[in-house]
Formats: C-alpha cells, structure tokens, sequence
C-alpha cells in the first residue's frame, strides 16, 4: 500500500522490451531513503505498483561507482504485458521523469490516503491554469469513471494523493500547490498529456455493497 506521499521523481535510464512485457531501469540519484532498497519490495512508479527486481549504485553494468555515470543509484522493474498495456509506462523513453514512492511502513505516517497502485485507467490533462503561487490542472474523466469521482473527494492521479476541487461533466480540477508541482512530475506535463489515474478504493467497496455490480 502507498500514501500518494510522492518521495521525489527518477529518470528512466534505460527499457529493454521482450516477448513478455518491458523492463525499466530507473535512476533515483539524490532521493532521500532510496539506498536501502530490497529485491522483492513493492514500489511506486508514477502511480503503477511494481516490483523492484534488482537495485545498485553505479551503471549496474561494470561501471564505476563514483557517480561518473551520471547513474548512481538505480532499481529495475519489470512491466508485463497487461500492465504495458493498461498504463502509458510503455511509451516512456530513456531520460522520461517518472514518480517514485515506496510502500507505507506499517509503523509510518500516514499522510495521504489509502493508495493501491493499481491504475483504474489513463486520463488525459486538458487544461493548465496558474492561479496565485499555485496550478490548477484539469483532467479528463474516461467513460466509466464518472460516478467514482466527487468533490473534494480523494484522487490519485500519476502516484500522487490530490482532492478533487470541481468535478464538472467529463472533467474534473485539482489545485496542485508548489511543493506538489516541484516534487513531482506535474512540472512538466503539458496539455494533451496521459496521467494515470486511480480512483479512491473506498468508492469501489461502496459501489460493491450497495450492489453497484448487479
């Protein structure tokens, strides 16, 4: 499980497609806590949850390990197929910026809401608006998600926990404060962008009871 705390932002040093999905290796140089990582442990990539299946300091390829790189440290993921296709992860190329947050420690702080890192599907940015020292971005709401978005309801949108400010027909705005925008991607997304977006999973529960799926 995540927070939607986005710990800072990597850069996809390579991808290697194969016949079963595509592997990432994402450069983390300088974000804070990421030199502990585990084979196996859960992460955050720009909103997907994915595995880390190898991790290092230095090129991971003989290089040195003095940061003369430009690639100090680093983990690997692998993206299957249904992933690959579900989600814009494939279209990223070498220096792309993605999102990047470890699972929540059961002794951490919970700071954002309950984060699955399974993306429900790819929005689109429409509209971009400085307001003040803060961003107001507008996203489109694909078919079919319409009844799990609310105002001032919670929103993942690319990992990060936002609150849906206006909901409108077919689109929604969230306000995005300078610490958010410099800290994350958000920075460089342009209009016409995709987005990942995860609904609240609390919607999905409720929808299930009630009898939503009848």
């Amino acid at each position: 499980m995540f927070t939607g705390i986005v710990e800072g932002t990597g850069a996809v040093r390579a991808r290697t497609e194969t016949d079963d999905g595509l592997r990432l290796k994402i450069g983390v140089d300088g974000v804070e806590g990421f030199d502990d990582l585990a084979r196996g442990q859960s992460i955050s990539v720009s909103g997907v949850c994915l595995t880390v299946e190898e991790h290092g300091v230095g090129g991971g390829d003989g290089a040195p390990d003095d940061g003369s790189t430009g690639d100090s440290d680093w983990f690997e993921v692998f993206l299957a197929s249904e992933t690959v296709a579900k989600t814009y992860l494939g279209e990223v190329r070498e220096g792309d910026a993605v999102n990047v947050e470890r699972a929540m420690p059961a002794d951490g702080r919970f700071d954002g809401h309950v984060v699955q890192g399974h993306v429900d599907t790819v929005s689109e940015v429409t509209a971009i608006e400085r307001v003040g020292e803060d961003w107001r971005f507008t996203f489109s709401i694909p078919e079919g998600h319409d009844d799990y978005l609310v105002d001032k309801g919670s929103v993942t949108l690319d990992g990060i926990s936002l609150t849906v400010a206006e909901k409108r027909d077919g689109e929604f705005d969230v306000a995005v404060i300078p610490t958010t925008y410099d800290l994350t991607t958000l920075s460089a997304k342009s209009v016409g962008d995709p987005i990942h977006l995860e609904v609240d999973v609390i919607a999905k529960y409720v929808e299930n009871m009630v009898g939503g799926d009848d």
